[in-house]
């Protein structure tokens, strides 16, 4: 049987298998049915319950609909409307819900949309629960789902939400010294972010808060860096901060338009919390696309790396495995998990934010000493997964430029689990040559596969 979960929950395009009616009504049933019955969730005897959240996709209330027929008669279905991703994983725990579920395809266009799950301690689904629901979806696929939704107001919980992000914010500090700029890539956070920040003290110039449904992550977000640069320069402001469609992830431009990802802000948050004895056994979890030279500064000040698998999913489960407080991934999901057990955009730009105001320096000196190597991702549009090792021209690339860059820099190439790309991926100390590499092994991959394949190489000095 085909997997249907990638490294995010499922992905697609509404109205292609398998965003169809019949299959999301079978899906909400079997989802419902499991969550209700997972082993970290206690009813107390009380009617289970299930939050549900998207982010501003006109495809969402389709896919809600179809999702509620199949809950229907199962669990209560309480409605939060278009509210950030984590926002689902803070409240589930915290009003005892069975799950969660929040219809997004996250930094993906318009035209694709997702679906994700989390348990009641709000955290994403395992691998196990994901594959006894894709079994469970066959036992629902010709039934007849007749009761009718009822969806219940959940409005009211992104004031929670807002009041939870708030509260991490030192009381002994404000924000009243600073200009921000923040891109709401037109997606989930585009109601919420100003109120937040303009309420911690800051003057606020906002992007991407116009959502028409179409326009998610389109020329705007943490991915489209360009008109967030721009405005930081316009307006004169101290930082800028971009998050994506679903806002689980936040990158940064300080006030000269340089972008700072998620190994800069991974940096800043670890000496920020080693200093102030938050960071559990001076050690960080971080992915296989981090920088190298990010390991090397965090060794150089007594905090250890553990590096996983590409994916918010590997970044909790070590944290959670070995008990540790802070992970990420350079793409900008950053764990704070003194706070919250997932990736949270809004919650990483309270904590830079509050170290930059006790820094009392600007954004491009608040870390003195990090230098990371140029690193570029091209990413190769592709019609078809095909296995890397059946490959002859791209193994043989591969090889030859993993020896040019033995021992002075990395070289790390997989299928994303979220789009239909090839990631390239290419570190070293020449951007020029770093360049190169990339687009060698990009066309080595399109020598072998077809010469239809596009990419698009983003560039990082």
């Amino acid at each position: 049987m085909e997997r249907l979960f990638g490294t995010d929950g499922i992905r697609g395009i509404p109205g292609e298998y398998p965003f169809i009616p019949s299959f999301l009504s079978s899906l909400g049933a079997a989802a419902s049915e499991l969550l209700s019955r997972d082993k970290f969730f206690s009813s107390n005897g009380s009617a289970p319950k299930i939050l549900i959240g998207k982010d501003t996709r006109a495809s969402g209330p389709s896919i809600l609909k179809n999702l509620a027929l199949g809950i229907a008669g199962r669990m209560r279905m309480i409605d939060c409307g278009v509210i950030p991703t984590p926002a689902i994983s803070y409240l589930v725990p915290h009003l005892k819900a069975a799950g969660g579920i929040v219809i997004s395809a996250s930094h993906n266009p318009s035209e694709f949309n997702g679906i994700k799950f989390f348990d009641s301690r709000g955290l994403k689904i395992s691998l196990d629960l994901e594959q006894k629901i894709e079994m469970a979806v066959k036992k629902y696929s010709r039934r007849e789902f007749t009761v009718k939704p009822v969806l219940e107001d959940g409005k009211i919980y992104e004031k929670e939400y807002a009041d939870f992000l708030k509260s991490i914010f030192p009381s002994v500090l404000d924000l009243s010294k600073i200009t921000l700029v923040l891109d709401c890539a037109n997606g989930a956070s585009y109601k919420i972010a100003r109120p937040l920040f303009e309420g911690l003290g800051a003057k606020v110039h906002c992007l991407g808060v116009s959502p028409n449904g179409y326009n998610i992550n389109r020329g705007c977000g943490a991915l489209e860096t360009g008109p967030l640069k721009t405005a930081v320069s316009a307006f004169k402001a101290d930082i800028g901060i971009a998050f994506d469609g679903d806002a689980d992830r936040a990158v940064f431009c300080d006030e000269k338009g340089h972008v700072k990802d998620g190994d800069f802000v991974l940096a800043v948050a670890a000496l920020r919390m080693q200093k102030c004895g938050f960071l559990k056994k001076q050690s960080v979890v971080l992915t296989t696309m981090s920088n190298v030279a990010l390991e090397k500064f965090l060794s150089e000040r007594g905090i250890a790396a553990l590096s996983v698998g590409v994916g918010d999913r590997h970044v909790t489960q070590a944290l959670e495995k070995n008990d540790l407080s802070l992970g990420g991934e350079p793409s900008g999901h950053i764990v704070f998990r003194r706070f919250l057990r997932t990736g949270d955009g809004m919650l990483t730009a309270v904590e830079t934010l509050a170290a930059l105001a006790e820094s009392k320096k600007p954004f491009s000196r608040i870390l003195p000493g990090f230098s990371p190597f140029p690193q570029v991702i091209e990413n190769v549009k592709v019609s078809s997964r095909t296995p890397l090792e059946s490959l002859p021209h791209f193994q043989e690339e591969m090889k030859k430029q993993e020896a040019v860059l033995k021992g002075h820099g990395r070289l790390f190439v997989r299928y994303s689990g979220t789009e239909p790309l090839l990631r390239i991926m290419v570190e070293g100390p020449k951007l020029n040559r770093v360049r190169e590499i990339a687009n060698n092994i990009a066309v080595a991959y399109r020598k072998d596969v077809g010469a239809n394949s596009r990419e698009k190489i983003h560039g990082r000095e």
